[in-house]
């Protein structure tokens, strides 16, 4: 059974950094994409970051373009884990954010097969 599994999140100040994790079981995603996606209260979940590895991990890595130069997406493929490193948050990067794995695609939710349970961001002002 497959398991994707977020932590890392939490309160954090204006212009302050958190990282997510997100630890994958069950199989491996060397080859996958893996991307993340956010929700705030009342909104579409959106799409956040995604990226796409060879086998000799040249990836190919999209950002939503309000996270562009602020959020960097990495993985560990011996932890099979995925990153999402997020520097001067904003109180609008609050929402649940959600790991997703394996697609065709990048950036549409709907495209993604196997997705973690989520973790709440706050950012206070």
């Amino acid at each position: 059974q497959v398991q994707l599994v977020e932590s890392g999140g939490g309160l954090v100040q204006a212009g302050g950094s958190l990282r997510l994790s997100c630890a994958a079981s069950g199989r491996t995603f060397v080859s996958d994409t893996m991307g993340w996606f956010r929700q705030a209260p009342g909104k579409e979940r959106e799409f956040v970051a995604a990226a796409r590895w060879s086998r000799r991990n040249v990836y190919y890595a999209d950002y939503a373009d309000s996270m562009k130069g602020r959020f960097t997406i990495s993985r560990d493929n011996a932890k099979n884990t995925v990153y999402l490193q997020m520097t001067s948050l904003k109180p609008e990067d609050t929402a649940v954010y959600y790991c997703a794995a394996v697609s065709d695609g990048l950036r549409s939710a709907n495209d993604y097969k196997y997705w973690g349970q989520g973790i709440q961001v706050t950012v206070s002002s």
